[in-house]
């Protein structure tokens, strides 16, 4: 059994996968306590695995994203190879605290003020709080790296910061601002 908070069909509104059609496994439960975060950890429901393939069985896309709270928690190479069998391309946004199965397609880390578990992924997605934070990353091992504004309230120092830092990418909350889920 798995804590899920939520399961939803809509538009990856940040980093690489932005605008695509995709299914969202929102885990319960995170072992981190950002100021941020924009899940209701206390809420969810026990589901099984059978449970959630049928769920998301009636969305037309065939890529999911495990996020949370913090999906590490609560998934494994069984549940991931499981949403594999079924056709479904996996991505994984996760703080990058506890290892990563190793059949997801795609990790998304998004790290935060602890140590990292993990030492690459296909994407690093940093919510810009301030540019001593971000440069703790200069040597994380990722194919594309995203400056995200936290809140879109530091917009304008993301985007100095990123003239001056060319390897970085922005990355914005764009469900939120075009008020999707």
């Amino acid at each position: 059994m798995r804590k899920i908070n939520e399961i939803f069909y809509s538009l990856q509104g940040e980093g690489f996968h932005t605008g695509t059609a995709a299914i969202f496994i929102r885990f319960s439960g995170c072992n981190l306590k950002c100021d941020f975060c924009d899940t209701i950890h206390e809420s969810g429901e026990f589901l099984s695995d059978e449970e959630i393939l049928q769920r998301i069985s009636s969305f037309q896309s065939k890529h999911v994203v495990l996020t949370g709270g913090e999906p590490s928690l609560w998934i494994d190479d069984e549940f991931v190879g499981k949403l594999k069998s079924a056709g479904y391309y996996v991505q994984i946004e996760t703080n990058g605290t506890h290892a990563i199965p190793q059949n997801v397609d795609w990790i998304t880390c998004s790290p935060k003020e602890a140590p990292l578990a993990i030492n690459k992924a296909n994407e690093l997605k940093v919510v810009f709080t301030s540019p001593s934070f971000v440069e703790k990353f200069t040597n994380f091992n990722s194919q594309h790296r995203f400056l995200q504004p936290l809140s879109c309230g530091n917009t304008a120092e993301v985007v100095d910061y990123i003239l001056k830092h060319p390897q970085w990418r922005m990355s914005l909350q764009t469900h939120k601002l075009i008020d999707i889920q």
